[in-house]
């Protein structure tokens, strides 16, 4: 089997790459916190202190980071993965990113002599856990067919979506979605409960309506109906507002510069701004229903 080295194990990226060390695949990981190390090499990965150890005993890397600069720096420079990686290394970027810096870092690749792949993720921590993710894949195809059993590994659903920065396009339009229907969903509930609606009762009518979704399903904001969302655990992040706000706000970048109007994903982008900007930011974002409803405590 390949040797798979994995850079970022946090909140995703642990348990996705405990899931490829649980499938025998041999792991090397490297993240800041040592912690995080520790945990890997309790599931039976292996640890190294420097990129450049990592680069040199991977013949496969995986990126989960958090932001766009992280993966810029990761990859670029002199002591970057491209530079530093062996020719004909295929690097998996799961990280959410911007399109046009998924198009760039693949071209730069290429000079390098390094396959990359554009592949964010969706499932949340949960699925990283249970192995459920959905991966959609932008980039070479040849690449995407080595990198298959890698991903299944690791995820339920694995998409190939064409060309690189396809798999960025998507993610970004996915979590659009997903935090305005979520708003919309916490607006309903708020109404509801005001008309004196019970919570349960609600949830039971409108998951069997035309209002469903998997915001109100799997993600719903308020305590009761869905025992494992973060509403019935003080709202601990599943997905944090500065999380989903990143995100938010490379999508509407991306809007601008493809000069397409998306005023909703722009309303919810500004809500979950407000929000963040109250102390909220390490919370789940289902918390944004506490702040629609005026219900916000004042020591976050």
């Amino acid at each position: 089997m390949a040797t798979i080295g994995f850079i970022g194990l946090g909140h995703m990226g642990n348990p996705m790459a405990k899931n490829l060390a649980k499938k025998k695949h041999t792991v090397i990981g490297y993240d800041l916190n040592p912690k995080n190390l520790h945990d890997l090499q309790a599931a039976g990965g292996l640890a190294v202190n420097s990129i450049d150890e990592l680069a040199k005993q991977s013949d496969i890397i995986i990126l989960v980071l958090p932001t766009v600069h992280s993966v810029e720096n990761i990859c670029q420079g002199e002591k970057g993965l491209f530079t530093l990686a062996k020719t004909n290394t295929l690097i998996i970027n799961c990280s959410t990113i911007d399109v046009a810096t998924a198009r760039s870092l693949d071209k730069i690749a290429t000079e390098h002599q390094i396959n990359l792949l554009d592949a964010p993720i969706s499932g949340g921590v949960m699925g990283a856990e249970a192995g459920t993710l959905t991966f959609m894949v932008g980039g070479d195809s040849e690449a995407f067919n080595q990198a298959r059993p890698i991903l299944t590994a690791m995820g339920k659903n694995i998409f190939y979506v064409g060309k690189s920065g396809n798999g960025s396009a998507i993610k970004l339009c996915n979590n659009m979605l997903a935090a305005t229907s979520l708003v919309a969903v916490c607006e309903a509930y708020n109404l509801a409960a005001k008309l004196g609606v019970d919570a349960q009762t609600f949830y039971d009518v409108i998951s069997v309506s035309s209002g469903q979704c998997f915001s109100l399903t799997h993600h719903c904001p308020f305590p009761g109906p869905v025992p494992n969302s973060p509403a019935n655990h003080d709202y601990e992040a599943i997905a944090a507002v500065t999380i989903i706000l990143k995100d938010l706000k490379l999508s509407q970048t991306t809007a601008q510069e493809s000069s397409v109007s998306t005023p909703l994903g722009s309303l919810t982008t500004a809500l979950y701004e407000m929000l963040n900007q109250q102390g909220f930011g390490h919370k789940d974002l289902s918390f944004i229903i506490k702040m629609l409803a005026g219900t916000l405590s004042k020591n976050p």
